[in-house]
Protein backbone atom coordinates (compact mmCIF):
# COMPACT_ATOMS: atom_id res chain seq x y z
CA UNK A 1 0.00 0.00 0.00
CA UNK A 2 0.98 3.29 -0.48
CA UNK A 3 1.99 6.17 1.95
CA UNK A 4 -0.55 7.45 4.14
CA UNK A 5 0.00 11.10 3.89
CA UNK A 6 -0.37 11.07 0.30
CA UNK A 7 -3.45 9.12 0.35
CA UNK A 8 -6.08 11.72 -0.31
CA UNK A 9 -4.55 12.39 -3.37
CA UNK A 10 -3.81 9.49 -4.57
CA UNK A 11 -7.43 8.42 -4.37
CA UNK A 12 -8.39 11.87 -6.05
CA UNK A 13 -6.23 11.64 -8.63
CA UNK A 14 -7.17 7.65 -9.45
CA UNK A 15 -10.65 8.83 -9.24
CA UNK A 16 -10.12 11.36 -11.96
CA UNK A 17 -8.62 9.37 -14.21
CA UNK A 18 -11.51 6.38 -13.88
CA UNK A 19 -14.29 8.51 -13.75
CA UNK A 20 -13.09 10.05 -17.44
CA UNK A 21 -11.99 6.34 -18.72
CA UNK A 22 -15.08 4.80 -17.75
CA UNK A 23 -18.01 6.48 -15.63
CA UNK A 24 -18.35 7.32 -11.96
CA UNK A 25 -21.11 5.05 -12.07
CA UNK A 26 -19.39 2.00 -13.58
CA UNK A 27 -16.29 2.25 -10.84
CA UNK A 28 -16.43 0.14 -7.00
CA UNK A 29 -15.08 2.08 -3.87
CA UNK A 30 -12.84 -1.13 -3.83
CA UNK A 31 -11.58 -0.58 -7.40
CA UNK A 32 -11.10 3.14 -6.24
CA UNK A 33 -8.84 1.78 -3.35
CA UNK A 34 -6.78 -0.80 -5.83
CA UNK A 35 -5.97 1.74 -8.14
CA UNK A 36 -4.98 4.17 -5.17
CA UNK A 37 -2.86 1.79 -3.42
CA UNK A 38 -4.41 2.64 -0.39
CA UNK A 39 -6.83 0.21 2.11
CA UNK A 40 -10.96 0.59 2.10
CA UNK A 41 -10.12 2.26 5.75
CA UNK A 42 -8.43 5.33 4.62
CA UNK A 43 -11.04 5.92 1.44
CA UNK A 44 -13.45 6.59 4.31
CA UNK A 45 -11.12 8.36 6.28
CA UNK A 46 -11.44 10.93 4.01
CA UNK A 47 -14.35 10.80 2.17
CA UNK A 48 -17.99 9.41 3.87
CA UNK A 49 -19.33 8.61 0.75
CA UNK A 50 -18.44 8.06 -2.84
CA UNK A 51 -20.52 11.37 -3.72
CA UNK A 52 -18.13 13.30 -1.36
CA UNK A 53 -15.27 12.04 -3.53
CA UNK A 54 -16.88 12.97 -6.49
CA UNK A 55 -16.85 16.62 -5.06
CA UNK A 56 -13.17 16.29 -4.61
CA UNK A 57 -12.85 15.37 -8.03
CA UNK A 58 -14.80 18.12 -9.58
CA UNK A 59 -12.54 20.61 -7.59
CA UNK A 60 -9.39 19.08 -8.82
CA UNK A 61 -10.87 19.80 -12.28
CA UNK A 62 -11.59 22.90 -11.39
CA UNK A 63 -8.69 24.20 -10.15
CA UNK A 64 -6.41 23.01 -12.95
CA UNK A 65 -8.83 24.44 -15.44
CA UNK A 66 -8.66 27.92 -13.50
CA UNK A 67 -4.60 27.03 -13.50
CA UNK A 68 -4.18 26.58 -17.25
CA UNK A 69 -6.25 29.80 -17.78
CA UNK A 70 -4.21 32.26 -15.91
CA UNK A 71 -0.98 30.46 -16.98
CA UNK A 72 -2.18 31.65 -20.79
CA UNK A 73 0.50 33.63 -22.79
CA UNK A 74 -0.22 36.86 -24.18
CA UNK A 75 0.17 40.13 -23.14
CA UNK A 76 -3.01 41.87 -24.73
CA UNK A 77 -6.45 41.56 -23.75
CA UNK A 78 -7.50 40.16 -26.75
CA UNK A 79 -4.41 37.43 -26.49
CA UNK A 80 -5.72 36.61 -23.62
CA UNK A 81 -9.41 35.60 -24.31
CA UNK A 82 -7.94 33.60 -26.91
CA UNK A 83 -6.29 31.85 -23.97
CA UNK A 84 -9.98 30.57 -23.26
CA UNK A 85 -9.64 28.10 -26.32
CA UNK A 86 -6.01 27.47 -26.03
CA UNK A 87 -6.76 26.11 -22.11
CA UNK A 88 -9.81 24.30 -22.96
CA UNK A 89 -8.13 22.55 -26.23
CA UNK A 90 -5.20 21.88 -23.88
CA UNK A 91 -6.97 20.03 -21.13
CA UNK A 92 -8.61 17.84 -23.83
CA UNK A 93 -5.51 16.86 -25.38
CA UNK A 94 -4.15 16.06 -22.55
CA UNK A 95 -7.37 13.58 -22.13
CA UNK A 96 -6.90 12.65 -25.68
CA UNK A 97 -3.35 11.89 -25.02
CA UNK A 98 -3.77 9.86 -22.45
CA UNK A 99 -6.75 7.48 -22.63
CA UNK A 100 -6.50 7.74 -26.61
CA UNK A 101 -9.73 9.57 -27.16
CA UNK A 102 -11.87 11.95 -26.56
CA UNK A 103 -13.16 11.18 -22.93
CA UNK A 104 -15.36 14.32 -22.95
CA UNK A 105 -15.79 16.95 -20.01
CA UNK A 106 -15.00 15.88 -16.10
CA UNK A 107 -17.91 17.77 -15.36
CA UNK A 108 -20.18 17.69 -18.29
CA UNK A 109 -19.89 13.79 -17.83
CA UNK A 110 -20.86 14.05 -14.05
CA UNK A 111 -23.85 16.10 -14.89
CA UNK A 112 -25.09 14.24 -17.18
CA UNK A 113 -24.82 10.69 -15.31
CA UNK A 114 -25.79 12.61 -11.91
CA UNK A 115 -27.42 15.41 -11.85
CA UNK A 116 -30.83 13.89 -11.96
CA UNK A 117 -30.26 11.41 -8.82
CA UNK A 118 -27.68 13.74 -6.45
CA UNK A 119 -28.50 17.32 -5.20
CA UNK A 120 -25.82 17.81 -3.48
CA UNK A 121 -23.39 16.78 -6.34
CA UNK A 122 -25.71 19.02 -8.91
CA UNK A 123 -24.93 22.30 -6.75
CA UNK A 124 -21.75 21.47 -6.62
CA UNK A 125 -21.08 20.94 -10.89
CA UNK A 126 -22.90 24.00 -10.60
CA UNK A 127 -20.61 25.80 -8.82
CA UNK A 128 -17.74 24.80 -10.69
CA UNK A 129 -19.82 25.40 -13.87
CA UNK A 130 -20.03 29.01 -12.35
CA UNK A 131 -16.18 29.49 -11.71
CA UNK A 132 -15.33 28.61 -15.24
CA UNK A 133 -17.85 32.05 -16.54
CA UNK A 134 -16.46 34.00 -13.59
CA UNK A 135 -12.93 33.04 -15.25
CA UNK A 136 -14.45 33.55 -18.75
CA UNK A 137 -16.22 36.57 -17.66
CA UNK A 138 -13.12 38.53 -16.36
CA UNK A 139 -11.40 38.22 -19.62
CA UNK A 140 -14.10 39.06 -21.34
CA UNK A 141 -14.28 42.79 -19.50
CA UNK A 142 -10.67 43.27 -19.72
CA UNK A 143 -11.08 42.81 -23.68
CA UNK A 144 -13.98 45.15 -23.39
CA UNK A 145 -12.29 48.15 -21.39
CA UNK A 146 -9.35 47.30 -23.92
CA UNK A 147 -11.86 48.18 -26.78
CA UNK A 148 -10.93 44.78 -28.01
CA UNK A 149 -14.42 43.31 -28.50
CA UNK A 150 -16.51 44.70 -31.40
CA UNK A 151 -19.11 47.05 -30.43
CA UNK A 152 -22.22 45.89 -29.26
CA UNK A 153 -20.50 42.69 -27.73
CA UNK A 154 -21.99 42.19 -24.11
CA UNK A 155 -18.88 40.05 -21.93
CA UNK A 156 -21.17 38.30 -19.57
CA UNK A 157 -22.75 37.04 -22.28
CA UNK A 158 -20.01 35.86 -24.41
CA UNK A 159 -18.23 34.42 -21.36
CA UNK A 160 -21.57 32.51 -20.96
CA UNK A 161 -21.83 31.30 -24.32
CA UNK A 162 -18.12 30.37 -23.95
CA UNK A 163 -18.98 27.74 -21.27
CA UNK A 164 -21.96 26.27 -23.62
CA UNK A 165 -19.83 26.35 -26.51
CA UNK A 166 -17.00 24.60 -24.76
CA UNK A 167 -19.59 22.14 -23.07
CA UNK A 168 -21.03 21.51 -26.51
CA UNK A 169 -18.38 20.88 -28.36
CA UNK A 170 -16.68 18.28 -26.10
CA UNK A 171 -20.12 16.22 -26.35
CA UNK A 172 -19.81 16.72 -30.16
CA UNK A 173 -16.13 15.48 -30.25
CA UNK A 174 -17.02 12.73 -27.82
CA UNK A 175 -19.37 11.34 -29.54
CA UNK A 176 -18.29 11.29 -33.24
CA UNK A 177 -14.75 10.80 -32.62
CA UNK A 178 -13.49 14.11 -33.32
CA UNK A 179 -10.28 15.42 -32.40
CA UNK A 180 -9.39 17.81 -28.94
CA UNK A 181 -8.45 20.53 -32.03
CA UNK A 182 -12.19 21.06 -32.99
CA UNK A 183 -12.71 22.08 -29.19
CA UNK A 184 -9.79 24.75 -29.34
CA UNK A 185 -10.66 25.51 -32.81
CA UNK A 186 -14.58 25.98 -32.34
CA UNK A 187 -14.11 28.01 -29.50
CA UNK A 188 -11.15 30.01 -31.27
CA UNK A 189 -13.32 30.86 -34.39
CA UNK A 190 -16.42 31.82 -31.43
CA UNK A 191 -13.51 33.92 -29.77
CA UNK A 192 -12.72 35.70 -32.96
CA UNK A 193 -16.33 36.38 -34.15
CA UNK A 194 -16.46 38.68 -31.04
CA UNK A 195 -13.13 40.42 -31.51
CA UNK A 196 -12.35 43.80 -33.46
CA UNK A 197 -10.49 42.94 -35.92
CA UNK A 198 -7.02 43.59 -35.28
CA UNK A 199 -7.25 43.28 -32.05
CA UNK A 200 -3.76 41.84 -29.77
Amino acid sequence: MGRTSDSRERIVRASARLFLSRSYGAVSVDELCASAEVRKGSFYHFFPSKAELAKAVIDLHTDALVAQLRAGSGSGPAQRLRGVADAVGAIQSRFEEKFGRIVGCPFGNLAAELSTVDDGLRDHLASAFARWEREFAELCHQARDAGALREGADPDRLAHSLLALAQGQILLAKVGGLSSATVSQALRHHIDLHLREGAV
